[in-house]
């Protein structure tokens, strides 16, 4: 197994070592279904085996590592069956958090993007995923601009369940882009989304939001099991 990241020392070694995995999980330098092996992770990140095994666990737990008790830990595999489950719950209440989002958070006309927190974030997560040359990176900065918009619905239990989704949505993308890259796509589309964010426009921006996630899976996966 090639080297993941060289040695840093940080204050939490599990918190480090839960970086350094999910950085190599979505650049595809840890390959959907390869094997995970803590004594070799341990070795490579010259930490203990303690903090590669709680590493693992929270990942699991993220969706982005699959336990086995036969085949120990191996990096999730995207199939049809993830995807379709995990877009499914987006296609379903994304939209509507992002509706009530904006409908919550609209600024009058003309008025500076930053009297909006969240609409500023959405904007600098947008701006820093076109600057990004690393596919982890740029994944995790389209999931700040999703997460930016629909953040501020006003319904906390919304927000958690697609915050649970928001790694497994990102080894989606990288897989995506790996053998289709085609953010520059999704990128325009984020732009037409957050005008109608910025207009107040929460029916459209929703709309808009609908047929972006949906044209996504769509475009990869096949036809999205929810209806539009």
């Amino acid at each position: 197994m090639s080297n993941v990241v060289p040695s840093v020392a940080v204050p939490s070694r599990t918190e480090a070592v839960l970086d350094a995995l999910k950085h190599a999980i979505l650049t595809g330098r840890l390959l959907p279904g390869q094997a995970l092996v803590e004594n070799d992770l341990a070795a490579q990140l010259g930490v203990s085996k303690t903090p590669v095994r709680e590493a693992l666990k929270t990942l699991a737990g993220a969706g982005l590592v699959t336990m086995s008790p036969y085949r120990g830990a191996t990096v999730r595999t995207v199939d049809d069956t993830l995807v379709h489950s995990v877009y499914d719950i987006r296609l379903l209440l994304e939209p509507e958090a992002v509706r009530r989002a904006v409908a919550l958070n609209a600024v009058p006309a003309g008025t500076p993007v930053t009297a909006s927190g969240h609409w500023q974030a959405a904007a600098e997560s947008l701006e820093h995923a076109d600057h990004c040359t690393d596919r982890a990176d740029r994944s995790m900065a389209n999931r700040d601009f999703h997460r930016a918009l629909y953040v501020g619905c006003g319904n906390e239990l919304m927000v958690g369940i697609l915050d649970g989704l928001r790694d497994q949505t990102a080894l989606v993308s990288t897989v995506v882009w790996d053998r289709t890259p085609s953010w520059e796509q999704e990128a325009a589309e984020h732009r037409a989304i957050l005008d109608a964010v910025l207009a107040g426009a929460a029916e459209r921006a929703a709309v808009l939001l609908r047929e972006h996630i949906a044209a996504f899976v769509d475009r990869n996966f096949g036809s999205a099991r929810t209806g539009r």
